[in-house]
Order: C-alpha cells, then sequence, then structure tokens
C-alpha cells in the first residue's frame, strides 16, 4: 500500500490576501482602523513569507527563536507570556524548535525543577540568516513609507497596544 506524500506548501496569495477585486465596492471597509490593520498586517506577512521563503517557518515561530535567542534560558512559562499564549502552546513551539536542532532545553540553574530554552549552534546560525532576510525584506516593505513616517507609524502602534 503507498503512501500519500505530503505536497509542499504553497506560498503565494493565501486566503485574507490584501490584493483589491476590480469593480468591487468595499462600503465603509476602509474607515474602519482595524480593517485597515489588518491589511498592512496581512501585507507584512506576506512580505515575511517572501523573506523566509524555503524555510518551514511562521511569524510566530520566527519571534519564539528571535525571543529564545535574546534571552537564553527562558522558561517556557514565561515564553508563553511573551507570545500571548498557554504554556502549552509555547510547549508546542519548544518542542517544534528542538525537533528541528535550533533549540535546547536544559535545566536552569536557578530551578532544577523546570527547563530552560538555549539556542543551539545550528539555531544561532539559522537565527542569523533569517534575520538577515527578514531584515532586507522589512526595509523593502517599509521602504514606501520615509524614515520620519515610520518612526511616527512605530508610536502610533505602540500607543494602540499600551
Amino acid at each position: 500500500m503507498r503512501t500519500p506524500s505530503k505536497k509542499p506548501r504553497a506560498r503565494g496569495p493565501r486566503p485574507g490576501s490584501i490584493a483589491r477585486v476590480a469593480g468591487l465596492s468595499y462600503g465603509d471597509l476602509d474607515q474602519h482602523l482595524g480593517y485597515v490593520l489588518r491589511r498592512a498586517q496581512l501585507a507584512g506577512f506576506e512580505a515575511f513569507h517572501q523573506a523566509t521563503a524555503g524555510v518551514d517557518i511562521t511569524p510566530a515561530r520566527y519571534t519564539a527563536l528571535v525571543i529564545v535567542g535574546a534571552n537564553p534560558g527562558l522558561s517556557q512559562s514565561a515564553l508563553g507570556a511573551a507570545l500571548g499564549t498557554a504554556r502549552s502552546g509555547a510547549m508546542l513551539v519548544a518542542d517544534w524548535m528542538e525537533k528541528r536542532g535550533w533549540v535546547e532545553r536544559r535545566n536552569r540553574p536557578e530551578d532544577g525543577r523546570s527547563w530552560g530554552l538555549y539556542l543551539t549552534k545550528r539555531g544561532e546560525a539559522q537565527l542569523l540568516t533569517l534575520n538577515r532576510r527578514v531584515r532586507e525584506n522589512d526595509a523593502k516593505f517599509a521602504g514606501r513609507l520615509s524614515s520620519q513616517e515610520r518612526a511616527i507609524l512605530k508610536q502610533l502602534l505602540e500607543k494602540l497596544t499600551e
């Protein structure tokens, strides 16, 4: 009996794409800040997926990898809090990174009952590569705005998250 082979996931326009349909009225959607933010988020995600083509990673998993890299020995609970997910969700992403050889769990010196997350050499190399690619692509994506506009936009978005 043959086992069905896994098809690689297509990378390109996905459901929720930001493309406008010619001749279609969007009513007052563009007057809703949440709708405009969502369209911008989807454009950002599309730029992220272009930057990470060939690497099986999502924005959330990339965020986790960056946070672990910046906080060696981070607990899964703290990772979950930073990601806005339950500890079980953090465990799943830690398992995912560990399976790829990017992260390892070690006993935490200050608490022998819990594990700390640490990047491996392979994880450090992967993170350096991803950071470079994401930064370069982000510069192209944000290049539509002047440096002053980017600073103002970041400031305003941060204000909305407070």
